[in-house]
């Protein structure tokens, strides 16, 4: 059906509120509202709970429980795909004829089942899993867990070199994107950048009174870009700083309250983060794991004033020329310092948009694959 699109996705895509789910959901709503029927497969676990809101996009949702602990372990194949194998998954994509979207590698199980041989599929890549399980396990403290990412990303490694069943690769990333194409130089590949809320630059001309920093705190790499602010940049800049997400640890929450010229902001409401990030004059955004793409980044620049990033955030993103980049500490502290006094102009955000507009299109993007799917139609 060159109309219809199955859809596994790797967790429930709502509430789009981190950025593999973001993606996600802002590819199923343009994609539906440009007139695909969406067939919608989710595995369930944690405290994502099934969505109306999902259900009112698609032609059918499917929820699916997510085997975790034992039963989501194999000897052979990583722990992140292996785990959302279920039965009736493979039952309903084989019930209705339509081309197949696996969103993430951690989705993509089912990819080489022989039943599904004659299918188009696609293969959504949010990173080099075997990259971002590596970085990960290289900044754990917990051992179990660094022993954990370590053996997830040698698994990882292998399971990305038999994807020979995709018949096309949709990248977030230019880095990814020639990755898999010098690995499958036979397949389709395009370069889609993720999918987001934002249709327009909403950001405001003028100057904020703080510098702010923001993510999701329970993750390891968020917590790391937290800690290097308040330890190396913070107390070198003359102006307050607001750190704002999800689940800071304890050593994040001492760490802010002994840091004199800091807020810590925890588990602020979406229009609270929104109104945070609108109002600050400068957003700080370091990354020590430069794999995928950071959705903070285009939170920030759809939304905010100055944008302020190391080398590791803006690559592979084409959005350096939006950016002031810092390449150490010391010239972080440099640039923050300047802009503090600069005012953000009219002109900043029409150069912004010609930017961000390049790539960053969801209505465009929603079009490279319905075109696709209409060029491979029998």
């Amino acid at each position: 059906m060159a109309n219809a699109l199955h859809i596994v996705s790797f967790d429930i895509p709502f509430p789009p509120d981190y950025g593999g789910a973001i993606d996600v959901f802002y590819k199923v709503k343009h994609l539906s509202e440009a007139g695909l029927r969406i067939y919608l497969h989710c595995p369930q676990y944690g405290d994502r709970k099934p969505s109306r809101q999902l259900e009112e996009l698609c032609e059918k949702v499917w929820y699916y429980p997510r085997k975790t602990g034992l039963s989501g372990l194999s000897a052979k194949l990583p722990y992140t795909v292996y785990s959302r194998r279920h039965e009736h998954l493979l039952a309903n994509l084989l019930e209705k004829e339509a081309p197949i979207l696996f969103d993430g590698v951690s989705a993509s199980y089912y990819m080489n089942d022989p039943g599904l041989k004659h299918r188009i599929k696609i293969l959504r890549n949010q990173n080099i899993e075997q990259d971002y399980f590596r970085l990960l396990g290289e900044r754990e403290r917990s051992l179990f867990k660094k022993v954990y990412y370590h053996t997830e990303a040698k698994m990882l490694k292998e399971y990305e070199a038999k994807l020979h069943s995709a018949d096309a690769f949709f990248t977030v990333a230019l880095h990814d994107h020639d990755f898999f194409k010098s690995r499958y130089p036979k397949a389709v590949h395009q370069y889609i950048p993720s999918f987001q809320p934002y249709d327009d630059v909403v950001s405001t001309p003028g100057k904020g009174e703080y510098l702010i920093y923001h993510g999701n705190l329970g993750l390891a790499e968020n917590m790391e870009a937290a800690l290097y602010l308040l330890r190396e940049i913070v107390p070198h800049v003359n102006i307050p700083f607001i750190i704002a997400g999800r689940n800071p640890g304890p050593e994040l929450v001492a760490l802010a309250k002994q840091t004199s010229n800091c807020k810590l902001v925890t588990d602020p409401p979406m229009d609270e983060m929104a109104r945070l990030i609108n109002n600050a004059h400068i957003q700080v955004l370091p990354t020590f794991q430069n794999t995928g793409l950071k959705l903070k980044l285009l939170h920030a620049l759809f939304n905010g004033r100055h944008v302020v990033v190391n080398e590791q955030m803006v690559h592979g993103t084409g959005l350096e020329s939006a950016c002031t980049i810092a390449t150490d500490s010391q010239q972080m502290i440099k640039e923050l310092n300047r802009l503090i006094n600069v005012r953000f102009t009219s002109e900043e955000i029409t150069s912004r948009k010609e930017i961000l507009y390049k790539n960053y299109n969801n209505k465009r993007n929603a079009q490279i694959i319905i075109t696709f799917l209409q060029q491979r139609s029998p």
